[in-house]
């Protein structure tokens, strides 16, 4: 099948000969679909790392499929999918673990918050779909919590002793404390959706808004947040507008403004560090901009010379 280019690359980069190996039986995998369900699949989407296309059942009802590759990832994300179910999250309507297929309900009109232009108007819509999805952490679970996250940091540290890109080590180590003095400090702890932002967000009907794609970990609400607020930022402005997000976040959902800029601060190092192509040193400019918008929003609200780490 002639798969979308960027569709095959990303495949590889991320998944390698085992991506490979799926791409190439994936057509099979669509036809298991259409005889195991008894549907018809139309044309994918935009893809990413995932196969999602509409299809339409037997019974004339229209539902997403997504073919994922197995393993951890697509486990957090069935789990996540039922413990966040009637909670503002898309409905889940079937799975087949051994093959990585998730059939879901069909979201109309289906645009995505990015959509929605006016800024405070986007982010008090995602402050009422997060007050939606909010749920403690289940007792037993899977989910990773975001100790991996700082884990993942730690590693980047110990792989890259002179820095990652435009990122220093002196950097990466502040990040890597803050990450640790958080994670240490937790008082509660909750599900999270574990990528939260503006294109995991779909319109679900006149005002109504559903949330879709979850990763699944446990921490804290205010890390679950820092996603969105790195998401679609102007060239200009972006000082302001993650401010005003900030400021929203924190008076819809009662939050604490302290952890919350820190979250953005050693989140928003660990997603520049993840998107730094070590081919061409390429990488996202925006999330490189964030570090520094976190760190002096921070000194702004909280006072330049307060390390919470040395408490």
């Amino acid at each position: 099948m002639d798969w979308q280019e960027n569709f095959k690359k990303n495949i590889h980069l991320y998944f390698g000969e085992v991506g490979d190996a799926w791409l190439e039986n994936l057509p099979k995998l669509i036809k298991y679909c259409e005889v195991k369900w008894s549907l018809a699949m139309n044309e994918p989407y935009s893809l990413s790392i995932n196969y999602v296309a509409p299809a339409e059942m037997e019974d004339g009802r229209d539902v997403v499929i997504k073919i994922c590759i197995p393993g951890n990832d697509f486990l957090d994300e069935v789990e996540a999918l039922k413990l966040f179910r009637d909670k503002g999250m898309v409905k889940l309507i079937d799975y087949d673990i051994n093959n990585g297929i998730l059939i879901l309900e069909k979201l109309l009109p289906g645009f995505t918050l990015a959509k929605v232009e006016d800024q405070d108007e986007a982010c008090g819509i995602a402050a009422r779909e997060m007050k939606k999805l909010i749920t403690p952490a289940p007792k037993d679970s899977r989910l990773p919590t975001t100790k991996a996250r700082e884990q993942n940091l730690r590693k980047q540290v110990d792989d890259h002793p002179y820095g990652v890109g435009q990122i220093d080590r002196a950097t990466m180590d502040r990040a890597l404390r803050i990450f640790t003095y958080l994670n240490d400090t937790i008082e509660h702890k909750y599900l999270l959706h574990g990528d939260f932002h503006h294109y995991n967000i779909l319109s679900s009907g006149v005002e109504e808004w559903t949330v879709i794609d979850p990763k699944g970990l446990i921490g804290e609400i205010e890390y679950d947040l820092i996603q969105f607020m790195l998401n679609k930022l102007p060239e200009e402005d972006a000082y302001k507008v993650i401010k005003r997000r900030c400021d929203i976040f924190t008076e819809e959902l009662n939050l604490n403004k302290e952890r919350l800029l820190l979250w953005g601060y050693c989140h928003t190092v660990l997603a520049t560090v993840w998107s730094v192509d070590m081919k061409d040193g390429s990488y996202n400019k925006s999330f490189l901009k964030g570090i520094r918008i976190f760190e002096n929003l921070y000194e702004s609200e909280f006072g330049k010379k307060q390390d919470p780490t040395s408490r």
